[in-house]
């Protein structure tokens, strides 16, 4: 089978030929339809994530040749013998958040938190190719209702967002909140505030094409980041500041904007890994008994809460581009100089 794989870290990836997997026990083969190409995969390709202060968090462990692809839907080819609730021809879209599945951690169902994971695409081999091995069948979820290509991204850009406005906890329809960053997973958070809240969020975005689709896909106003005022704009807006703001680009400005626009007892997640770091007085934490959390996709159990609230028609779907597999390297490019709006599946 074809692959697209990293080969040298920051270098363009390469396509290689690799066997196609058998499966075995309860692994399943799922001949890939379409794969999502998210903003995390940049990173890996690059070989480390930035963690300010000239401080870089190495993939160095990553074995090479490595094929990236973590938003994956396809058919089922073929099923391991103890394989029992999906069959060959089968369509569905995989969970690729996979942990140990011994440890307390993956017991208690967040195996996204696990020690020893085996997530699809970020530290075994993913989608960037012809076929992909899942190690079990319950990791395989039914999109039925979801249109084609647009299924993939669920499964990291629309998890994501999910599960960080998840993460603000109690909000009422009259309690503003904010959306930092409106790449394809902000995009997302767009559709999920408002099936989620009740309520139209407010963006903001150095972009003005973004902020206009944005708009146009019911955001409720729309902020420029680059604007030295703009935390001054938002709380202006707001009377006083929002209950909760999602960064999803994780980059020290629009950390500062996220957490800068908060009213007191408010919250700000944390979702993206642009890079950066930060400081703040310690004593502003009680005083203002703000929160500020970090956010890692979702579980399993809010996939399929997710896919539920999607199929139920609550959710308009973002822009969705297909693109052939060949494609992958100006897909990761155009993703770094952020000419992307929505979100790419590439097509083997």
């Amino acid at each position: 089978m074809k692959n697209q794989a990293i080969t040298i870290f920051g270098a363009p990836l390469e396509e290689i030929d690799t066997e196609v997997p058998t499966p075995q026990g309860t692994e399943v083969l799922l001949k890939v339809t379409h794969c999502g190409v998210c903003h995390s995969d940049v990173h890996i390709h690059d070989g480390y994530f930035d963690m300010g202060g000239g401080n870089k968090l190495e993939m160095g462990r990553l074995p090479l040749p490595f094929t990236m692809g973590h938003e994956i839907q396809g058919k089922v080819a073929a099923v391991g013998p103890d394989v029992t609730t999906v069959k060959e021809g089968d369509s569905r879209v995989a969970f690729p958040w996979i942990g140990c599945g011994d440890c307390p951690v993956c017991a208690r169902g967040d195996e996204i938190y696990c020690n020893a994971p085996r997530q699809l695409g970020c530290n075994v081999n993913g989608g960037y190719a012809e076929y992909v091995l899942v190690p079990h069948e319950r990791y395989l979820l039914d999109y039925t209702g979801i249109p084609e290509g647009l299924a993939a991204t669920y499964m990291c850009s629309g998890l994501t967002a999910f599960g960080a406005l998840k993460k603000l906890g109690r909000v009422t329809k009259d309690d503003p909140i904010l959306i930092v960053g409106l790449g394809g997973v902000g995009m997302m958070g767009v559709q999920f505030a408002k099936a989620m809240f009740g309520q139209a969020p407010l963006v903001a975005d150095i972009s003005q094409d973004k902020l206009d689709e944005a708009l146009k896909n019911g955001a409720a106003e729309a902020f420029d980041a680059s604007d030295p005022k703009v935390a001054k704009a938002i709380k202006a807006a707001t009377g006083g500041g929002v209950q909760g703001a999602v960064d999803f680009v994780g980059a020290e400005s629009s950390f500062a904007l996220a957490n800068g626009t908060l009213r007191k007892g408010g919250t700000a997640v944390v979702v993206g890994l642009f890079g950066g770091a930060f400081s703040m007085p310690i004593p502003m934490l009680p005083f203002t008994a703000t929160s500020i959390r970090g956010s890692f996709v979702g579980t399993l159990e809010e996939a399929k809460e997710m896919l539920e609230l999607v199929k139920g028609g609550a959710v308009e779907p973002i822009p969705v581009t297909e693109r052939p597999l060949a494609q992958a390297n100006q897909t990761l490019d155009d993703l770094r100089s952020g000419n992307i709006v929505g979100r790419v599946v590439l097509r083997p």
